[in-house]
């Protein structure tokens, strides 16, 4: 993955107005603790906040827009959105959860503004760990490899619901809220892209996920 160069604006960074419990308690801080201070226009709890999640919103953005360069600035704006309307949180679903829809948003609105680009979902690629062995690392590279490659065969539909259901590990009523659909059609599309991504995957000689 490319290196992720975004950053929050300057007003965000500031050391001032930090409410004593986030002080005090710092990373270890609840993600719904944080929204709350952020509400209150804590700059250190939104910095703890997008130092928390922006890697993943970034992976996210990217698997549906294919542009490093366009999914930095989208992640900027997912937590400008998270700075000016953290009040508008109700607490009726994890933080993560909201954050999701809200870059989900931004992606397909920056896609409608490239009509003429085609959308190309790939595969977040798995975080490679530094204690393998050049040899398991080169066959797990190409096993996500041709793991991308099976993605790329299911419909963008069918990979969202992937992609939210294994890499973000979220549940069928998560993904509903944050792709704006009934938790029952979440169930058939993650039915239904199971299903045929085992048989590409099989076709492919890679083991299920």
């Amino acid at each position: 993955m490319p290196a992720i160069a975004v950053s929050l604006p300057r007003f965000m960074l500031s050391e001032e107005s930090a409410r004593p419990e986030l002080t005090q308690r710092g990373a270890d801080a609840s993600d719904t603790a944080l929204i709350s201070a952020v509400a209150d226009r804590d700059q250190r709890a939104m910095q703890t906040l997008y130092m928390r999640h922006s890697v993943k919103i970034f992976r996210f953005i990217s698997r549906i827009v294919n542009d490093p360069s366009l999914a930095e600035d989208l992640v900027s704006e997912v937590f400008l959105d998270v700075w000016r309307n953290a009040g508008s949180f109700k607490a009726r679903s994890q933080v993560t959860t909201w954050l999701l829809a809200i870059a989900r948003n931004k992606a397909y609105s920056a896609l409608r503004r490239r009509s003429d680009e085609q959308i190309d979902d790939e595969a977040l690629a798995a975080v490679e760990d530094p204690m393998e062995d050049q040899e398991t690392l080169m066959d797990r590279e190409d096993r996500n490899a041709i793991v991308q490659q099976c993605l790329a065969q299911l419909s963008p539909a069918h990979r969202e619901v992937l992609d939210l259901v294994y890499y973000h590990e979220k549940s069928i009523d998560e993904i509903a809220e944050i792709v704006g659909i009934p938790a029952s059609t979440v169930k058939t599309r993650a039915f239904y892209a199971r299903n045929h991504m085992a048989k590409i995957l099989r076709s492919a000689g890679v083991a299920a996920l």
